[in-house]
Formats: C-alpha cells, sequence, structure tokens
C-alpha cells in the first residue's frame, strides 16, 4: 500500500514510486545492518540487492528478509563502480532510487522526508540529505570536513536556489559536498546511464557535474537521515588511498577552472578529503 505524500507540495510522488537499490559487494559484515535500516523506514518504500559479485551470503540475507536480488551476469568478475550504480538503477522500475551503499544506514525518517522534498519541487534532479559519520560504532556530525561540506552547501537550503545552475556549478566547482549514498535520483529526468564509465574515485562528483547542467533542481534536505560509515575497508578509505584520486581530483576541477587555479584548489581539497582515512 503506498502513502501519498502530494500535498507536500508541487508534484506527486508516493511510497511506491522510490526504491533503495543495495549495491552489494563480496561479503561485508555491515550490510545486514543496512537491510534493517531500510526495513525500519517509517514509511516504506521498494527495496532491492544488486551485486555483481553474487554468493551464498548475499543471497541468504536476500531470502531471510524477503528483498529480491539481482545478479549482474555480464560484470561477474570485472565491475567497476560505475557499472554496479548503473546496473542497480536499471534494477529498479520506480522514478526515485536511492543507491544505498552495504555499509551504510538509513534513519527511519529517510525515505518520507525525501519524498516529501521531491513533492515541493518543480523539477527534481536529485533530492540529498545531510548525514553523519560512523567511526567505531560512533556518530560523528562534526568534524573539518563536514563543516566544510555543511558550508559549501548552505546556498542551496533556501527552495529560491534549487533550480540555479549557476549556483549548484559554483559550488561542485570547490569540490563535491554532496554525500554520494543520501542522493536519491529521479531517474526520468536524470536520464540514464546516470553514471559515465572512466572515473574510478570520483563517478559521483562527475555525475552531479553532468547533471548541474540540467534544467531542473537539486533538492537539499539539511536534515541529519543517514550515516555513511568510515572504516579500513570501505570503499570511501581505499579511494583516498588511490593513487590515481589526484589525477582524477585534477579532471574534475579543470572542467570549471583553467589548470593552474585548479592545481591550487586541489592541493587544499585533498588535504581536507585525508581526514576521511582511517
Amino acid at each position: 500500500m503506498s502513502t501519498d505524500i502530494s500535498s507536500a507540495g508541487i508534484m506527486n510522488y508516493s511510497s511506491a514510486d522510490h526504491t533503495f537499490a543495495i549495491c552489494a559487494y563480496k561479503e561485508s559484515t555491515f550490510l545486514e545492518e543496512c537491510i534493517l535500516s531500510l526495513m525500519a523506514q517509517s514509511v516504506k518504500t521498494n527495496v532491492l540487492i544488486a551485486t555483481s559479485t553474487p554468493n551464498d551470503f548475499i543471497k541468504g540475507l536476500a531470502e531471510k528478509y524477503g528483498i529480491p536480488l539481482h545478479i549482474n551476469e555480464k560484470a561477474v568478475g570485472k565491475s567497476d563502480i560505475a557499472s554496479d550504480w548503473n546496473y542497480a538503477v536499471s534494477c529498479c522500475g520506480t522514478k526515485l532510487v536511492t543507491i544505498a551503499h552495504q555499509d551504510d544506514i538509513y534513519y527511519p525518517e529517510y525515505a518520507a522526508e525525501v519524498l516529501k522534498y521531491a513533492c515541493r519541487a518543480e523539477h527534481p534532479l536529485i533530492i540529498h540529505t545531510d548525514y553523519e559519520e560512523l567511526r567505531d560504532g560512533e556518530r560523528i556530525r562534526n568534524n573539518r570536513l563536514l563543516r566544510i561540506k555543511r558550508f559549501m552547501l548552505l546556498p542551496m537550503k533556501p527552495k529560491a536556489f534549487w533550480s540555479s545552475i549557476f549556483i549548484r556549478r559554483r559550488i561542485l566547482s570547490f569540490g563535491s559536498p554532496i554525500c554520494c549514498p543520501s542522493v536519491t535520483f529521479e531517474v526520468d529526468n536524470v536520464g540514464k546511464p546516470v553514471f559515465e564509465k572512466g572515473f574510478k574515485c570520483n563517478p559521483d562528483w562527475q555525475a552531479w557535474e553532468r547533471i548541474s547542467k540540467k534544467k531542473g533542481d537539486f533538492v537539499y534536505c539539511p536534515e541529519y537521515l543517514m550515516a555513511h560509515r568510515i572504516h579500513e575497508d570501505s570503499a570511501t578509505t581505499a579511494l583516498i588511498a588511490d593513487r590515481n584520486r589526484h589525477e582524477e581530483d585534477m579532471q574534475m576541477f579543470r572542467k570549471f577552472w583553467p589548470a593552474p587555479i585548479a592545481a591550487f584548489i586541489e592541493r587544499f581539497y585533498q588535504k581536507s578529503e585525508d581526514q576521511n582515512a582511517v
């Protein structure tokens, strides 16, 4: 039974229009906690699991919680982040899709708030929320990096600026303050594939940059609605240590700035991102 949130504003999205697509990789000890957080949403929406690394562990959890399991047979043994995320989106039959990262958790009001904010937008492209970090079981709401990201996103709080291409591109020109697992896509408005192949460390920033050129709304919900886990085996930690990160950061900054300015900004950006290392 779907919940109608249309009274909240302009658009008309219900719970039937949203899917959490969990990207499962190998055997994460945190996958079940992620699933439980989605099962505990105050507004029930669709949930599925997508994987390119099928195994009995993932299959067992899918069966335990009655969640549809989709296996990307074409990518088994040769997947990359962009392909995994695109496959997860392709498995969904709804307009709104949240790619749930297997190590993260979503607070009970995430789906309800995302639907409410989506309904307020005239033409939503993405809806993204504020978030906390999870480190060694402790929720971290404030550290230097999180404060910088929230400062960067301040202009996106007023609804009047959601549709401003100029403002969101100026924000993205100094880095990527948008937390990827907090994002819900309006797939019909964004278009498929959502992510482009080629970037190993920055497929999300690359997607925001491409989508930022489209007419429509970057909807920012400044509520703490999920927790992004940082641990030694997390994708975030691995990507920070990747030697290609500097090169990819430079490629992104050069989409906005001449090379000398891009190099200057990248030095400061790299120092701030290092705080995410374990």
